[in-house]
């Protein structure tokens, strides 16, 4: 399976641990007896990441500068059930995998954390924060979608294909607009350009695949999503209008080039108490724009108390 996460696979075919420990690496075992990797890393206000994917292990973010956080914040990196180098589960269910999190707090004797979400990811940080907001300090919801696969994104993401295809758009229905992303996924991959929808720089693929190969993973819980929908509903269900109950502070980070989640698709967001920043580039602003993406999350974690 190549580095990129699963959520855009049709576009590419190439111990306990205080707030003060600068960098530990290690496995918790859950209530439901399932081994979590977990890395926590630099000093500062505690900040879980969750990878995208469905299923992405942290390391492509980690080490594809997303560590630079380190320097401001104590980041805590976690590969979720059924993916990464953490355990198999039979139960990948959105409340499992929130509930991994909160045990992970748990385990660290955490009061309070940020969450940083990527991707898919914000699905899972949404639903965290909307059930245990008395320990959640803030959000930062990086690229994501809250509505996986939504009609909307696909529609741009098909719009998009067909400029490279020098294909003209045409009507599709929504029963048919997966199938049809589908299709002109496949022709962009034979012209080795699928890379489009995530970055216009192939370089970055590469880099992610590199890092990937370098640490082996599972990716159990992205395939489960992705091949038994009708097992996993709530991943494909619209957590935007549940976001108008969210009253921490958010911080949104989108792409002005994101074609993987939708250029548009933040502005279904209605929190109480956000602000957007907007970043001209692509899906991967983490590594792309790194410096301008550590600058956004640092100044907003440094003003809330």
């Amino acid at each position: 399976m190549k580095a990129i996460s699963l959520l855009f696979f049709l576009f590419i075919s190439l111990a306990p641990v205080s707030a003060q420990t600068n960098t530990s690496e290690d496995f918790f075992e859950t209530s439901d007896h399932v081994e979590i990797k977990y890395k926590v890393s630099g000093v500062g206000n505690p900040c879980i990441y969750i990878p995208g994917g469905p299923g992405q292990g942290y390391p492509s973010f980690e080490l594809m500068s997303g560590n630079n956080l380190e320097k401001k914040m104590q980041m805590i990196y976690m590969d979720q059930r059924g993916s990464g180098k953490s355990g198999q589960s039979e139960n990948y269910h959105l409340e499992k995998m929130v509930q991994d999190i909160e045990e992970l707090r748990q385990h660290l004797k955490l009061k309070k954390v940020f969450l940083l979400a990527h991707s898919f990811g914000g699905i899972i940080a949404v639903n965290y924060t909307k059930k245990y907001p008395q320990h959640t300090k803030g959000i930062i919801l990086a690229n994501v979608t809250l509505h996986f696969l939504n009609n909307e994104s696909i529609k741009e993401q098909i719009e998009y294909g067909n400029s490279f295809l020098q294909t003209e758009n045409k009507t599709v229905s929504k029963d048919s607009l997966s199938s049809e992303l589908s299709k002109i996924s496949s022709l962009l991959r034979k012209k080795r350009i699928g890379y489009k929808f995530l970055t216009d720089d192939i370089k970055t693929i590469q880099e992610m695949d590199k890092i990937d190969s370098l640490h082996p993973r599972i990716i159990d819980f992205g395939m489960a999503v992705i091949s038994k929908p009708k097992d996993y509903p709530e991943y494909y269900a619209d957590y935007a209008p549940m976001t108008k109950e969210i009253r921490i502070p958010v911080l949104i980070i989108t792409g002005k080039k994101d074609k993987a989640v939708g250029t548009q698709h933040y502005k279904t967001f209605k929190f109480p108490n956000q602000k957007v920043v907007s970043i001209d580039g692509g899906h991967l602003l983490y590594y792309e724009k790194n410096k301008e993406f550590v600058n956004t999350v640092t100044q907003f974690m440094s003003k809330i108390k």
